[in-house]
């Protein structure tokens, strides 16, 4: 559905451009959007391979089940649903690290491999648990220690100064892991009782 959006914007506006004349400025908007876009890539590639390789040596040396049983407690305040063996709680903690080192991309395909988790031990499989809506809550916030892509977008795109957004990233994430987890303990209860 989204490839057809993206072609219907694309097509919407060599028309537009070709009706006001303008159809050759689109055309090189397009070929210059291309090009950044390319080279952004690049730029990120680098730092999101560097952070993605420490994750699974961290994942391999044994560091994140270690770093599951001390923050064991905090997983079953958080998850009560979730027995402490389940697979779920490993890969919750992989994504929640990786968010936490700000590797939103790495941390993608752990979120989904926690989500499946978490549907494998859902009573109701058409309905999202409330394990499900804390994880999606946690993840979204997601406190990030070091906001390491936007560091590397700011810097790819020539800011003096790419990692003076890390206070203003910490006080807005905290916050709203905050509000979220309430929320969903509140109405959590609320649901039940």
């Amino acid at each position: 559905m989204l490839n057809y959006i993206w072609m219907g914007m694309l097509v919407i506006g060599f028309i537009v451009g070709g009706i006001n004349g303008k159809l050759g400025e689109v055309t090189q908007a397009a070929f210059n959007s291309s090009k950044s876009a390319v080279e952004l890539s690049i730029g990120l590639l680098g730092i999101l391979c560097l952070w993605t390789g420490l994750m699974g040596v961290a994942e391999k040396s044994g560091l994140i089940s270690k770093i599951s049983k001390i923050v064991s407690p905090l997983i079953s305040f958080l998850f009560p649903e979730v027995s402490s063996k389940s697979p779920a709680v490993g890969a919750i903690v992989m994504n929640l690290t990786a968010n936490f080192l700000g590797l939103g991309n790495a941390a993608t395909p752990l979120g989904l491999k926690a989500m499946d988790e978490l549907q494998k031990i859902n009573r109701k499989k058409d309905t999202a648990s409330d394990s499900m809506v804390m994880f999606l809550v946690l993840n979204t916030t997601a406190i990030q220690l070091i906001p390491a892509t936007i560091i590397a977008l700011r810097a790819a795109s020539g800011s003096g100064n790419p990692a003076e957004i890390i206070i203003p990233i910490w006080i807005t994430s905290i916050s709203a892991t905050i509000v979220g987890v309430i929320a969903v303990k509140v109405l959590g209860y609320a649901k039940r009782g």
